[in-house]
């Protein structure tokens, strides 16, 4: 057991928020840990800090050997790979000059990183735009690293496979649990039925205490006023007056004493409940065509290149379809071609589509967001304040305009205005890119609710096996259903 990172007082602050505020916390070699935490909670800059790319006047930054990093955004050339043959493994081929996609980019990430044969890995969404077989490739290969490993992952099963406790960042404090993410969400559903049981008790003993001191004063103000009635009737006979007064000042006493055990009491905050959403298709866009998109012959050529040949698929009523397949092999071309309706798909006429991409939405910047939201839906206000709750977005953002949101704010607005609108069937091509693990569960819980039909492309695994009823593999320009 070698330390590999050894850190104390790290604290910082952004425009006056707290981000980080951690004691101290040590990194071992058998450690894999997966940072987990809603977006802006500063995953992204504890790393940076151990990374001591961050520079904090009193934080104290002990490394003890060497550490690679793979970064989120950062540019990086093919030059920077020492061992080429890791680019195979990665399904690297014929790169030629700096131009590069989303994937090649992560992928020569890893690429330079597992090179290095460093004490330790720290990584910022490897799996960001990789396809499954890329995701299992460096999967595998962090599993049974040997060194440290240090991720930040909004990939569940890659979190699952990989690491053996989870660190929660919330309120600039992180919070350790042993195991994976599943494990670490057991705990999580534990504390929470713990609290939901400590709330009930307290408000329990709180009532208790309330009735007591309501049912003391009652009873000392019956006596205080027999007594006044027995003093005009008897002249105010001095033992009444003594045996009243005691019993009057006993009953106020007992009151205080429960008064005083109200406030000693350990107060619990109130568990807060998941809003809930019912979605609704309206009459005029119901359908009753079992398979209402479909290809018994589907041909595409992009520039030259073969996509599909005679390739076949159904969409069949209300289900949910996932699209799945290699970077490259046409699942955004095949999105796109239902969206413009190509020759070679039948769509029955009723089809309304609802299509969500990354920069797929044009909007006024001017625009209110709930403005935005309310424009071609049937949802009520309450019903859209529910929906951005539960994706994780605070309320008062629905009264600024589109113009002044964040990038993560925008994508989860899009995804609103897209679930809320007048479609019966969505199309969405990774609605989970640049969302936080949170922001995926409630998207994942959406998505199973809705009434109607959807086709989408992720390469988030257990985002695919909790809601798909069907999936297709794209694979040797086939459209292939998976059993």
């Amino acid at each position: 057991m070698e330390l590999i990172v050894k850190a104390r007082n790290i604290d910082i602050e952004y425009n006056g928020k707290q981000i980080l505020d951690i004691d101290d916390l040590e990194i071992y070699s058998y450690d894999k840990i997966g940072i987990v935490g809603k977006n802006g909670v500063g995953k992204t800059t504890l790393l940076k800090i151990l990374l001591e790319q961050i520079k904090l006047e009193k934080a104290e930054i002990k490394t003890y050997g060497k550490i690679s990093y793979i970064p989120q955004l950062e540019q990086i050339k093919i030059d920077n790979v020492e061992d080429k043959s890791i680019l195979g493994k990665l399904n690297i081929h014929n790169i030629i000059g700096d131009e590069l996609s989303g994937g090649e980019e992560t992928k020569l990430k890893i690429a330079k990183a597992l090179a290095e044969n460093s004490d330790a890995i720290f990584a910022d969404e490897p799996t960001c735009n990789l396809d499954n077989g890329s995701i299992e490739y460096i999967t595998n290969t962090l599993k049974y690293y040997s060194g440290s490993v240090v991720v930040i992952s909004h990939d569940r099963y890659f979190l699952d496979e990989i690491v053996n406790k989870i660190w929660e960042i919330e309120n600039g404090k992180i919070t350790e649990y042993w195991g994976n993410y599943t494990q670490y969400l057991e705990q999580k559903e534990q504390e929470n039925r713990t609290h939901i049981r400590k709330y009930e008790q307290y408000v329990n003993e709180k009532q208790r205490l309330e009735k007591i001191v309501d049912e003391k004063l009652k009873q000392a103000q019956k006596v205080g006023k027999r007594k006044s009635q027995k003093n005009t009737e008897n002249g105010g006979r001095l033992a009444h007056q003594k045996s009243t007064g005691s019993k009057e000042k006993a009953l106020h006493k007992s009151a205080k004493v429960a008064e005083k055990r109200m406030e000693e009491l350990e107060e619990i905050s109130k568990p807060t409940k998941e809003r809930q959403i019912h979605f609704k298709i309206s009459s005029s866009l119901e359908m009753y065509n079992p398979v209402p998109i479909m290809s018994d012959n589907l041909n595409k050529k992009v520039s030259n290149k073969v996509i599909f040949e005679n390739a076949k698929f159904k969409i069949p009523l209300g289900k949910k379809v996932a699209i799945t397949g290699a970077n490259g092999t046409g699942k955004t071309t095949l999105l796109k071609m239902i969206l413009n309706k190509e020759e070679g798909i039948e769509i029955s006429p009723k089809v309304q589509i609802g299509y969500f991409a990354q920069n797929g939405y044009k909007f006024e910047k001017e625009q209110n967001v709930l403005e935005f939201l309310r424009k071609a839906s049937d949802y009520s206000i309450s019903e859209i304040r529910s929906m951005i709750a539960m994706l994780g977005i605070k309320q008062n953002v629905i009264t600024r305009e589109m113009k002044t949101l964040s990038g993560g704010e925008v994508i989860k607005i899009l995804l609103c205005k897209m679930l809320l609108g007048r479609y019966n069937v969505l199309i969405m091509d990774e609605p989970t890119n640049y969302l936080d693990i949170q922001s995926i569960v409630a998207l994942e819980s959406l998505m199973q609710q809705y009434r109607g039909t959807i086709i989408f492309v992720s390469h988030d695994k257990r985002l695919v096996e909790n809601v798909a009823d069907i999936i297709y593999e794209i694979q040797d320009n086939k459209i292939i259903e998976k059993t």
